[in-house]
């Protein structure tokens, strides 16, 4: 490629060396260069794979790091022996092993290992398990489970023992002849059940007392997990992680993470062998990584982001900008919008229009009302693959995208799927689950709190991910590729097209379609694709929809408590924050009057467009039906904050941010932060230019400036008669705090053009 750099390029010739070596040794068609020797005694390793699922390459691994070599059969080829997530089968694997094994079978010295593979990790070398097996001195084992599968009047049939009492026909090692006759006692067929197979066998009383047949009843050699995973737990030892089997104190070579164990598997996996551990953390994140430092920009993948805005979201601009500040060359980028909210049509409409010549496309799909969630995520798929897209990021509106170089983090990572952790601030709400519960539907596993709080940094396989992940288009444009549509909706979804009224098909559509990420995912782990979850840096985090309010003209001003990191970032001033450190002299331009930065420009301004389209200023009489008594003794034009929706809002800006500087700047006082009175005065000449000399109803007084002096208007400021001291230069967002009572005695000055608006608040009457 024009301007690879050469390192570059030689690291990625290397890789596909190693990995064109691996696939050589594991398939070749000669199997003398695939035994292995224990102390002089051959020891030979079988597994069948059609497919280099995500949970092969997991197995092959787990070989390599124990010096396992293995002799994988049936690989690219059709699979015929059913369907064994959910029913019977498997007799393939035992036809496949027969054809392997027969060279073997007058070697009684030679010692034959049989494992599964998509759903089994070694976890010690031949030497440990050749040892455990002559220690158990039979001449086949089985693995054993808690559950019969898959004929369960047989449980009777089954010898009384302690320990898991089922045989398992997924691990099972013994001498070349014992399995062979094992293997050939009687011919299946490539559908029929290969665990009733050898279970029958295994029944026969004088074929296993002869053959010195037995079940690994204690796991220790061979653990299989369905029905035991509250068994085993992952412990660490002088940085090093291993599998226990509490329930018999073993420590377990091989585990299979048979039927609905899989899952459990893929979580120990996450720390066994040494992936993680609690001295080193995650020794094995960076395997098989790669950087893109020194690729050329022309050169780099090219990646479809598909935006997805399925509900009202607040701060929906700054999750545009989080898009444009992505560290990647917007000429890689092409987007696809689905917009679901007519709330959002302008906010979408502006960014599309100002944008779509920055990056490479932008396909927008307006809000339509014949359109499912799922529908709407399986066109992103296929505009991907129209596109011939390298990788597909998908972001969903909730995402608050904080880190620019994420793009580049994920491919660096090298996961088939991936998705870098989001939080909501404050919560253990997070875009991915650590386990599921029977319905498929959120359980909290062991790790979870320690991976969302990010005590544990890692990379790390989980069952479920939204909101924001990382597809490698590869995967997209397979004949199967994963789907967001779940087929059984079908029906529904004709049904629902029949209706004639629109807002009938529209609440019929939403009413039938489900959580499509639940299916998407659902999608990917029965095609046994990997889906992991990152917190190795700070990607982002979600913000808060449930209580977002639409009826606003700024509708984000009104977030404080619902999202207060996300309003802070835009309403509070930066130099607050100063204000909160002992250090920091705050001013006091007159005796026990001080003033502080509080709010933004941005606040302001929107403050004031809010107000201005309520539109009903009082009239500045004395008369006041929004009082309690209907009499204001020094009535102002204004408008107070209960008529916008906001009180609830400013008290809780009070009580959280103007309490700590209340506090140090009149210690000994603690502040309620209750007001009755929250409003915003504003003057006019021609209206109401000045205020006359009063006292106010608090304990104390907040005073904020909303609009810039000298330029919105002129004159103005306040002027305390007491100490003949006045203040008429406050910038916007500052505020003034003064006593209300007895001894700041104080009047509104005059404004002599233009219009002053200022933000007062009566506190703790």
């Amino acid at each position: 490629m024009a301007g690879l750099n050469k390192s570059l390029l030689r690291t990625l010739i290397y890789i596909f060396i190693i990995n064109l070596s691996a696939f050589q040794l594991t398939y070749s068609a000669s199997t003398e260069a695939l035994e292995n020797y224990v102390n002089g005694q051959k020891v030979v390793v079988f597994t069948v794979a059609t497919n280099e699922t995500d949970g092969f390459l997991r197995y092959r691994k787990s070989c390599e790091q124990h010096g396992v070599k293995v002799q994988v059969l049936g690989m690219h080829k059709q699979w015929v022996g059913g369907d064994l997530q959910r029913f019977p089968g498997g007799g393939q694997k035992v036809n496949l092993f027969i054809e392997a094994q027969e060279k073997y079978k007058d070697e009684p010295d030679t010692i034959v290992l049989f494992t599964d593979s998509y759903d089994v990790i070694f976890l010690g070398g031949l030497k440990e398990i050749v040892r455990k097996f002559k220690d158990l001195n039979c001449n086949l084992v089985f693995g054993a489970e808690n559950y019969i599968w898959p004929d369960t009047s047989l449980r009777h049939s089954y010898p009384k023992v302690e320990g898991y009492r089922f045989l398992n026909s997924g691990l099972y090692i013994g001498y070349a002849d014992y399995v062979w006759k094992a293997l050939t006692h009687k011919p299946i067929a490539n559908t029929a059940d290969d665990q009733l197979f050898f279970t029958k066998l295994y029944l026969d009383d004088e074929i296993r007392k002869s053959w010195k047949m037995k079940l690994d009843n204690e796991a220790y050699v061979l653990q299989n997990l369905n029905g035991a995973t509250q068994d085993v737990k992952v412990k660490f030892l002088n940085d090093a992680s291993f599998l226990h089997n509490i329930k018999h104190n073993t420590l377990p070579s091989i585990v299979h993470g048979n039927g609905p164990s899989t899952l459990s598997l893929n979580l120990l996996a996450n720390y066994l062998n040494n992936y993680w551990t609690e001295e080193s953390g995650c020794k094995e994140c960076d395997d098989g990584t790669f950087t893109l430092d020194n690729v050329e920009d022309e050169d780099l993948p090219k990646v479809l982001v598909a935006i997805f805005i399925e509900q009202p979201t607040p701060f929906l601009n700054q999750f545009f900008e989080n898009i444009l500040n992505l560290d990647y060359p917007k000429s890689k980028i092409d987007l696809f919008i689905h917009n679901n909210e007519i709330h959002h049509f302008r906010h979408v409409l502006n960014f599309t229009r100002d944008y779509k010549e920055v990056f490479r496309s932008i396909e927008y799909i307006v809000p339509a009302i014949e359109i499912t969630e799922g529908e709407a995520r399986q066109k992103g798929i296929e505009y991907c693959n129209v596109i011939l897209c390298d990788y597909y990021l998908s972001i969903d509106s909730p995402s608050q995208i904080e880190n620019s170089h994420l793009i580049r983090s994920l491919i660096e990572q090298n996961r088939t799927v991936i998705a870098p952790m989001h939080i909501k601030y404050g919560r253990l709400w997070s875009n991915f689950w650590g386990a599921l519960n029977d319905d498929n539907y959120y359980a909290r596993s062991q790790d979870y709190v320690s991976i969302v709080r990010r005590q544990r940094l890692g990379v790390f396989n989980v069952p479920y991910i939204s909101s924001v992940y990382l597809i490698h288009g590869r995967i997209l444009r397979e004949p199967h590729m994963p789907s967001f549509l779940d087929g059984d909706r079908d029906a529904d979804m004709n049904f629902c097209s029949d209706l004639r009224s629109r807002r009938e098909r529209r609440k019929c559509l939403l009413n039938n379609q489900g959580d499509s990420e639940v299916d998407f995912c659902t999608n990917l782990r029965n095609r046994g694709i990997f889906m992991y979850v990152t917190n190795r840096e700070i990607f982002g985090h979600l913000v808060n929809t449930e209580y977002f309010e639409t009826n606003h003209l700024h509708n984000d001003m009104y977030e404080i408590y619902n999202n207060p990191k996300d309003w802070e970032r835009l309403y509070l001033r930066p130099d607050y924050w100063d204000t909160l450190n002992e250090k920091t002299d705050i001013e006091s331009p007159c005796p026990d009057v001080y003033r502080f930065p509080l709010v933004s420009d941005l606040y302001a301004k929107q403050m004031i467009e809010e107000l201005n389209a309520f539109g009903e200023w009082s009239n500045g009489d004395n008369k006041d039906p929004r009082l309690n008594g209907g009499y204001e003794n020094v009535p102002t034009r204004d408008i107070h904050m209960n008529q916008i929706g906001f009180e609830k809002q400013w008290l809780y800006l009070v009580k959280t941010y103007v309490a700590p500087i209340q506090e140090r700047l009149y210690p000994g006082y603690y502040t309620k932060a209750f007001a009755i009175m929250n409003f915003v005065v504003r003057y006019k000449p021609e209206e109401q230019p000045f205020l006359r000399p009063h006292h106010d109803s608090s304990t104390f007084t907040l005073n904020m400036a909303l609009n810039r002096h000298g330029i919105d208007y002129e004159g103005g400021g306040c002027r305390f008669l007491r100490y003949n001291c006045n203040i008429t230069d406050s910038t916007v967002g500052q505020t003034l705090i003064h006593p209300g009572r007895l001894t700041h005695y104080h009047e509104g000055l005059l404004t002599t053009k233009g219009t002053r608006y200022i933000m007062v608040s009566f506190v703790d009457p």
